[in-house]
């Protein structure tokens, strides 16, 4: 198994991803998240396509801390089903790799 994971995860404004990044990365649940400007994003949504901005946040973490890290971005989120997808790292520089297993949760 990894020891790592790229989550990501898609919110409705600016102000919601940088809370959710804030509070993640505080509570060491995240080493780093990296929230940007505006995407469009379309979908299908209670039968219909759906067409919105939306802004990604890309959240590094371990492997580990995949289910608080869920829970706790469901808690934080307005959406009733948020985007929430692990890709595992299967390879990175060593140096970042390093910084991300000291800067979150043992």
């Amino acid at each position: 198994m990894n020891e790592y994971l790229l989550v990501i995860s898609t919110v409705p404004s600016e102000d919601e991803g940088n809370t959710i990044a804030q509070k993640i990365v505080e509570e060491r649940l995240a080493a780093c998240v990296t929230v940007t400007s505006a995407v469009q994003s379309f979908y299908w949504w209670q039968e219909h396509v759906s067409n919105d901005k939306e802004f990604i946040l890309f959240i590094k973490t371990k492997t580990s801390l995949f289910p608080k890290l869920e829970d706790r971005i469901k808690t934080l989120h307005s959406y009733q089903v948020p985007e929430i997808i692990a890709l595992p790292i299967h390879a990175g520089s060593k140096d970042y790799l390093d910084w991300i297993k000291q800067n979150t949760q043992s």
